[in-house]
């Protein structure tokens, strides 16, 4: 009887060790990536040929300072100006900058409560997100533009599971078939589709259409989502996930194919990256990452 008492606190202790493991694996979704991990192996020497295939990728640029601004959020590349655009909310900014790295220029914003992502959709033409009020605002940048106010332009408020401040954190945009995709950042992890915002035919009729992809949202093996990023040419979309330091390549049925750890030694990361917030690529499939409070990364694919 003496034996069974004194093994039975080890027990206990077993049971919720046990027990806490389960609990912080299911948190940080450990199981879904080690299992994608086996179909990733399994798989790869096929997706790899209709993929951006994350996997080869190896940063060439690293945790490079841009210039004297912080508070970073999101990132957008410029097919036109050949550049990239961000947004800083303390204080509302938008920046430029170049594909190297510099701070080519600063513009303010005004009428934005808390700018969180920015998107690339035609010559001239962005979408700004404002976080807190779930607010989308089409704007125009020229070149000497300097400050944009919130009030000259169209907006759309969708309000769906206000949440304070993990609200909005991504956009990215499918050009082809003219849709917004928005990312909610988490509680829970969410990406909508806008079609019709933003309007872009003013001799039409506004129609204007949000969608859902519940089976997808579940496939994102993530803990938040911190940005989002469209490729035209394998019609994939990447998800950046900060606390999770991923980034997930879903194809067009919305199924994870590949991914880049932005942990320490992996694609040759000297150390991890502290809070990613953006990520973009280019017409070269050059991708490119940014982290608070100024940091600039770029990955190429081995052997580009």
């Amino acid at each position: 009887m003496r034996r069974l008492l004194s093994i039975n606190p080890w027990l206990y202790l077993l049971f919720f060790v046990l027990l806490l493991g389960a609990v912080l694996g299911q948190q940080n979704r450990l199981f879904e990536r080690a299992w994608f991990g086996v179909t990733e192996w399994q798989h790869g020497e096929q997706w790899r040929e209709r993929s951006l295939w994350l996997a080869d990728y190896r940063v060439a640029i690293e945790a490079k300072p841009i210039g004297n601004i912080s508070d970073v959020s999101a990132l957008t590349y410029d097919p036109d100006r050949r550049s990239l655009f961000s947004v800083t909310n303390k204080p509302a900014k938008v920046i430029e900058i170049s594909l190297q790295g510099d701070l080519l220029r600063t513009i303010d914003l005004e009428g934005f409560g808390d700018p969180e992502a920015i998107e690339y959709i035609a010559p001239g033409t962005y979408v700004i997100a404002d976080e807190r009020e779930q607010r989308l605002v089409k704007v125009l940048i020229e070149d000497d533009s300097r400050v944009i106010d919130a009030a000259d332009f169209q907006q759309l408020s969708l309000g769906i599971g206000l949440n304070g401040n993990k609200g909005f954190e991504g956009l990215a945009y499918d050009a082809a078939n003219q849709r917004l995709l928005v990312a909610k950042e988490r509680d829970p992890v969410r990406i909508f589709e806008v079609l019709g915002f933003p309007h872009v035919d003013e001799s039409r009729p506004l129609a204007l259409e949000v969608n859902t992809d519940p089976k997808r949202d579940a496939r994102l093996f993530v803990r938040d989502l911190s940005s989002l990023d469209f490729d035209a040419v394998t019609g994939h979309l990447l998800a950046l996930s900060d606390e999770s330091r991923l980034v997930i390549e879903l194809n067009a049925e919305g199924k994870p194919v590949s991914t880049l750890s932005l942990l320490r030694g992996q694609h040759g990361l000297r150390r991890s990256v502290p809070q990613a917030e953006g990520v973009a690529s280019d017409d070269a499939g050059n991708l490119y990452l940014i982290s608070e409070p100024n940091l600039f990364y770029v990955f190429r694919k081995q052997g580009d």
